[in-house]
């Protein structure tokens, strides 16, 4: 029957005794906890030691140090072979692997090496998606002499989702901006006496701005994430790799007609949210200012160019083809689990968001700067 080890104290010199194997672990680590003041003692006999695993050795490393338990070890003849050899082992091991400090708390200098990672890998995102935006335009060019080749079968279906779907909640929601839009006008108009300037107001907000960004940022939310949420799962399925085995491009299979239909649907689904807009106006002016809808769009025919319109409807299609690259890439960037479809989908409505908020930005300065 095993017996128990324990640790003898007799003056300064320490005695082990009994057997230290896992089996008593709990009770050799109150004998050792105990003892522990006692290390750096006198002299130490392992005489008495039974049976001995690694978790005793272990824990005689804790009592004695590393480098004196080596030592006594060596010097112990009367111990079996493979017990010496064991707690040299065990003592080595334990002495060369000690843990690692801590590091220095640096504020000044963790916070610039999070801010040069941050910006490491906001460029490594831009490159890849000015890569893949240079893959899909060289795809697109590719086709456009190949009609044989051209999937129009997942282009309606597309336009279908994308598009035509689409179309009651652009339309609702750019009805109710338009109508806020004119009530808030005509509030602040009126302390002037000019809320026939109304019209203009929502007109010019309309067709320059809010009719393509409303509908960009809708089909970013709505559309990107389907974009990624279908590749992704394809990509965890594995599909994209039996396409690739079967010879076929998944560029010109997945992203081309994906982003075909999101440049038509775009621009149209622009169109209708103008419209909408104008009409959600013209209402608050009807009910709200006494100026009739023949009047209305007497002054908006009058007093408004078409350039506006123009400028509206010609940032459509660049919005669209950035929203439907950045959906389809992030689709491409799915690892393989559910978790990273989930956390790819989120990414790529917030960075179809981000670029689109961006571009209309830069596109409302050339404009301005160009006088258009």
């Amino acid at each position: 029957m095993s017996t128990p080890g324990r640790i003898d104290q007799q003056g300064d010199r320490l005695s082990i005794v009994g057997d230290w194997v896992l089996a008593h672990y709990r009770d050799l680590r109150g004998e050792v906890e105990r003892s522990a003041t006692t290390e750096a003692g006198g002299a130490v006999s392992l005489e008495r030691l039974g049976e001995l695993d690694t978790a005793g050795a272990a824990l005689l490393v804790e009592l004695l140090g590393a480098a004196r338990l080596e030592a006594l070890a060596s010097e112990a003849a009367y111990l079996p072979q493979e017990r010496r050899a064991l707690l040299e082992t065990v003592a080595r091991a334990m002495g060369t692997t000690r843990p690692p400090k801590p590091p220095p708390s640096r504020p000044v200098r963790d916070f610039l090496a999070d801010t040069g990672q941050a910006v490491e890998a906001l460029w490594h995102q831009q490159r890849l998606l000015m890569g893949f935006i240079g893959m899909t335009l060289v795809t697109i060019l590719t086709l456009l002499p190949r009609p044989h080749r051209w999937r129009f079968t997942a282009l309606v279906v597309h336009l279908h989702q994308t598009g035509l779907n689409a179309v009651p909640i652009v339309a609702l929601l750019t009805f109710l901006v338009g109508a806020v839009v004119a009530f808030l006008g005509a509030t602040v108009l009126a302390e002037f006496g000019a809320t026939v300037y109304t019209v203009d107001l929502v007109a010019y907000s309309f067709l320059r701005e809010f009719g393509v960004l409303l509908a960009a940022i809708l089909l970013a939310g709505r559309t990107a994430s389907a974009f990624t949420a279908q590749i992704g799962s394809m990509k965890a399925n594995e599909e994209i790799d039996a396409i690739r085995t079967q010879g076929l491009s998944p560029m010109e299979l997945l992203v081309v007609p994906r982003v075909l239909a999101l440049m038509i649907s775009l621009p149209l689904l622009t169109f209708i949210g103008m419209m909408s807009g104008i009409m959600g106006g013209a209402v608050v002016c009807a009910v709200s200012l006494d100026i009739p809808f023949s009047q209305f769009f007497i002054i908006l025919e009058r007093d408004i160019p078409l350039q506006h319109f123009l400028v509206g409807m010609v940032k459509a299609p660049v919005f669209a083809f950035l929203i439907a690259v950045v959906g389809c890439l992030e689709g491409f960037k799915v690892s393989g689990s559910a978790q990273s479809v989930g956390e790819h989908t989120t990414s790529s409505v917030v960075q179809a968001i981000f670029i689109v908020i961006l571009m209309n930005a830069l596109a409302a300065l050339f404009f301005m700067e160009m006088g258009w």
